[in-house]
């Protein structure tokens, strides 16, 4: 989903950065320049130096004008982004649905609930989780609730330790 999102943040910065470059295209088109510089020193000798002032006032409405207009086009986007980032992370429950369907796979394998891969893809497909989660939960459930046998951590053990001698 993050992905998603930041592929669309680019395509809006391509188009907000297409925009601007429009809008300079549009006031540097060829001959601009020479009437701007013209009218500029026509200006500032009738002005008596107030030119500056003008010019500066110019470019400051030129960019409200441009960010108001940025902001028209892309303002209900912009108020989806601050409010997707302005989640905070949700922690904590998985559905209620998805967590009984992984107690119910946890109470029929108690005695070894570690589920194969192919248990894993069919609990992701049915809870609608992803595997990451089917694994975490896995790892914390056994860690919080289940305790194995005497009998199996014995044999456990004898597995692990049954390469390393060899009988005679």
């Amino acid at each position: 989903m993050i992905e998603a999102l930041l592929y669309s943040v680019d395509l809006r910065y391509v188009d907000l950065v297409e925009i601007v470059i429009l809008e300079i295209s549009n006031t540097n088109r060829p001959g601009h320049e020479q009437y701007e510089a013209a009218a500029g020193s026509l200006e500032e000798e009738l002005s008596g130096g107030e030119t500056q002032a003008h010019e500066s006032s110019h470019l400051k409405n030129e960019y409200r004008d441009l960010k108001d207009k940025l902001l028209r086009k892309y303002s209900g986007y912009f108020r989806s982004l601050k409010q997707e980032f302005s989640k905070k992370k949700k922690k904590g429950k998985l559905p209620k649905e998805a967590r009984q369907k992984l107690l119910d796979w946890w109470t029929a394998h108690y005695k070894w609930p570690y589920p194969t891969e192919a248990d894993k893809i069919a609990l992701a497909e049915s809870t609608g989780l992803d595997q990451r989660q089917i694994n975490n939960w896995f790892i914390n459930q056994r860690k919080r609730h289940w305790k194995p046998s005497e009998s199996m951590q014995f044999a456990v053990m004898d597995s692990l330790s049954s390469p390393f001698y060899m009988n005679d």
